[in-house]
């Protein structure tokens, strides 16, 4: 374990993003034992033109007219910074040359800002720890000059079109010079370790604790209605990454199942076949809190994955909160998912989806129920930043020799 360490986190998420976020989770673990600095991304130029009545923009531009402290304390070992120097919008430029000079200028203007925030908290040596902030931080490394500078990667951004235009050249680029690359699934590992040889798989944390097996749940009213089994999704309902033909074909091979379906809708679900279909159920958006209780009344879960450059490499939050509570579990054949293989049902295309659901269905049992509990139980942020501090460890010593 990593104890007594500075730890400067930088990344694409500010603290005060209202999703939630691996890389806050991450540095709240590493707070436990470290002193951690979060820096928030630089406001940009056009989100402050585009967006100026929204709250979060209103605050940073306080802040920079220096009318806001720019530091906030969230426990005795994290403070989280907010830097007082805007950036140019650049993402979408082309030619290179022309990013490349306007993004070591934004970079320049971060360092300063870094430096500033460090010289504050008396910041000496330290490890960088960079959440896929592949342009803002690109510099950096040189810049900063970290004990260890680690890339984290958790999504296949550059198949992203706000990432796309400059992200497949940088970010291959930003992951060479990197010391240590890590993901949280293995096919970004995979993928990674074709510009770094030091790029490694260090697993993904959740917080399950409210999906636990072993909590008891209210019976959401909806399902008074509602006949079993229930086939369940829980989640955002957007086409990008869910597959809606699978949904239909599971609906209309199986009308005595219930298929419900828990989450926001974008245009494309609104407008399917689903709302047709007098076995499909739609609950509309829910609170966190309300998740564990909608989820209790599943008999077998989903995650129809839409197979795309997108998501194919994500390693799904949703699969342990099911696990958590022992569901049995369908999931979209991906190399990624290959890692909850032996305790989930992975299928190829939509015919398999109705196959696997019942042989679930059929060969459910406390025990099975039990082992799927306890491997979710393990994927916890404790676990996962163990992961990552070996992986600091490691480097720093390799760079020493």
């Amino acid at each position: 374990m990593v104890k007594g360490k500075d730890i400067i986190v930088v990344g694409i998420q500010a603290w005060d993003i209202e999703i939630g976020s691996n890389c806050k989770n991450i540095a709240a673990e590493f707070s436990k034992n470290n002193r951690v600095l979060y820096v928030n991304p630089a406001l940009d130029r056009l989100t402050a033109m585009r967006h100026s009545d929204d709250p979060r923009v209103a605050k940073r531009k306080k802040i920079i007219k220096g009318e806001i402290e720019p530091f906030e304390k969230i426990n005795p070992n994290l403070t989280v910074f907010y830097p007082r120097k805007i950036n140019e919008s650049i993402n979408q430029l082309k030619p290179d040359f022309l990013f490349d000079k306007l993004n070591k200028i934004n970079n320049k203007r971060f360092a300063s800002e870094i430096e500033y925030a460090k010289s504050k908290l008396g910041i000496g040596d330290f490890y960088l720890f960079n959440d896929s902030d592949m342009f803002r931080s690109f510099y950096l490394k040189g810049l900063l000059n970290p004990l260890v500078y680690m890339y984290y990667t958790r999504d296949n951004l550059v198949a992203v079109d706000y990432w796309k235009k400059q992200g497949i050249r940088i970010e291959a680029l930003h992951m060479k010079k990197a010391d240590v690359v890590v993901a949280n699934s293995t096919y970004l590992a995979k993928l990674a370790s074709k510009f770094n040889p030091f790029s490694y798989f260090v697993g993904q944390g959740c917080e399950t604790e409210a999906f636990a097996i072993k909590n008891e749940y209210t019976l959401p009213k909806e399902f008074e209605s509602i006949s079993k089994p229930v086939i369940g999704y829980i989640g955002a309902l957007k086409s990008l990454r869910l597959d809606v033909k699978i949904l239909e074909y599971i609906a209309k091979s199986k009308p005595e199942w219930s298929v419900v379906l828990v989450g926001p809708e974008d245009e494309v679900f609104k407008a399917s076949e689903l709302h047709k279909m007098p076995n499909v159920f739609f609950t509309g958006n829910k609170t966190e809190e309300e998740l564990p209780s909608y989820l209790s009344a599943f008999d077998v879960a989903l995650n129809p994955q839409l197979l795309n450059e997108i998501t194919i490499g994500n390693y799904p939050r949703k699969i342990d909160e099911y696990l958590a509570m022992g569901k049995a579990t369908i999931a979209t054949k991906t190399e990624a998912m290959d890692y909850f293989g032996e305790f989930t049902y992975l299928a190829a295309n939509k015919e398999e989806y109705v196959t696997l659901i019942e042989t679930a269905l059929a060969e459910d049992t406390p025990e099975k129920q039990k082992k799927r509990a306890d491997f979710a139980a393990s994927h916890t942020w404790t676990n996962n930043v163990e992961a990552i501090y070996q992986k600091f460890e490691e480097t720093q010593k390799r760079l020493k020799v």
